[in-house]
């Protein structure tokens, strides 16, 4: 197991979650921190996780990039280096992820919160994209997430007032899956986890990656898309134990094969 100094690596049965931990400064994002999520991701894999948490110690999810060190020459060198392989590889990878937003998410934090697949909220959090605030722009896929989930019209009311976004508004606006009381935050996600890591996880996988490209691609390239991923499916252990499943009457056993 990995000496982690900015993140908390935990397993529970198929389900790896993955702590953001630096409560003291509202586990602002250094480039420390994203090189130790990025191997935390990593190490899920290894280790065969069929779903993965994503959430953040003490009171706040992420309060954004952590500005205490100073600006850097070049910010978009930043973002090379080690924002954007990470949120690279949450998009990329092949299992459920959850994120559980214990608190606010403000800049970057926001985008690491939406980046779930299902995102669990707490009834007191907030969102805030706070970019224009401190003259910046979003980034680490904000600007992706927000307007394909919301449009251009909210997502730039978002952007360029800086205003918070409290947790019932960002359901309703469809940022969100579930809101609930911020003590139940983790339990809602490790139980939607557990759902997610007992189901037909290659299916899964491509479904995550299915919807992201339906985002971009036109109707004809994504019926192909759902072609090839159809035949794939067809061809696990988990599509014929659902098919012998059915023809038993009994609840199939998925392996994730």
């Amino acid at each position: 197991m990995m000496d982690f100094q900015t993140v908390r690596y935990a397993r529970e049965g198929d389900v790896v979650t993955i702590t953001l931990d630096r409560p003291d400064r509202l586990n602002a994002l250094s480039e420390t921190m994203f090189v130790e999520l990025g191997q935390a991701l990593d190490l899920a894999v290894a280790d065969g996780a069929r779903a993965v948490v994503l959430t953040g110690e003490g009171r706040y999810f992420c309060s954004g990039a952590d500005l205490g060190g100073g600006p850097s020459d070049d910010l978009g060198a930043t973002l090379d280096a080690y924002y954007h392989p990470v949120v690279t590889r949450l998009a990329a990878l092949d299992v459920p992820l959850v994120t559980a937003l214990n608190g606010p998410c403000a800049g970057a934090g926001m985008s690491l919160g939406l980046a779930g697949d299902l995102v669990v909220m707490g009834e007191s959090g907030y969102l805030l994209m706070a970019f224009a605030n401190i003259g910046l722009v979003p980034d680490a896929g904000a600007t992706w997430l927000a307007a394909r989930s919301i449009g251009r019209c909210r997502t730039l009311e978002l952007a360029l007032l800086g205003e918070r976004l409290g947790a019932a508004e960002a359901k309703a606006a469809g940022l969100v899956t579930r809101v609930v009381p911020d003590d139940d935050v983790m339990a809602e996600a490790m139980a939607l986890a557990h759902r997610l890591s007992a189901g037909p996880t290659l299916a899964l996988g491509m479904i995550r990656r299915q919807v992201a490209r339906a985002l971009e691609c036109d109707f004809s390239t994504t019926l192909e898309i759902e072609r090839a991923n159809q035949s794939a499916a067809g061809r696990t252990a988990d599509f014929a134990e659902a098919i012998d499943a059915f023809a038993h009457k009994r609840k199939p056993q998925f392996t994730g094969r």
